[in-house]
């Protein structure tokens, strides 16, 4: 990808498509690429969301203390995790990759509400998850 500027436009030319864009056009698609590179999703009891360092952030969803989130230094992190676990998992398991505390418990109701992880719950006591697929 390049990046150009001329007196009244820019040029962006990603694979050999270029874009000309005014200036206040280039301004906007900043914003709303910044916008989606810091993307929070909400699921049901937790939240994900994409920080500008590149690292990925899983927390309870009304919750705003550090206690209440695991930093990933980013989402594949947290795939290289979920791809190490067993095919059925609980606090146990996920604690065993250094994950301590109630937010083991938060992780596995993570991976099992976001679409990105093929699992679900299966158990609530103790709280267990099954990879599908």
């Amino acid at each position: 990808m390049t990046v150009t500027t001329d007196s009244d436009s820019i040029l962006v030319d990603v694979d050999g498509r270029t874009c000309e864009l005014s200036r206040d056009a280039a301004a906007d698609l900043q914003e709303a690429i910044g916008d989606a590179l810091t993307e929070r999703r909400e699921f049901f009891r937790t939240a994900g969301e994409y920080r500008t360092d590149g690292s990925y952030v899983v927390s309870r969803k009304a919750a705003d203390s550090a206690g209440n989130a695991k930093v990933f230094d980013s989402f594949e992190e947290l795939r290289r995790l979920y791809d190490r676990l067993p095919d059925e998992f609980s606090a146990e398991e996920v604690g065993r990759t250094g994950i301590t505390g109630s937010r083991r418990h938060m992780l596995i109701r993570h991976l099992a509400e976001h679409p990105a992880f093929d699992c679900s719950i299966t158990r609530r006591n103790p709280l267990t998850a099954e990879k599908e697929g």
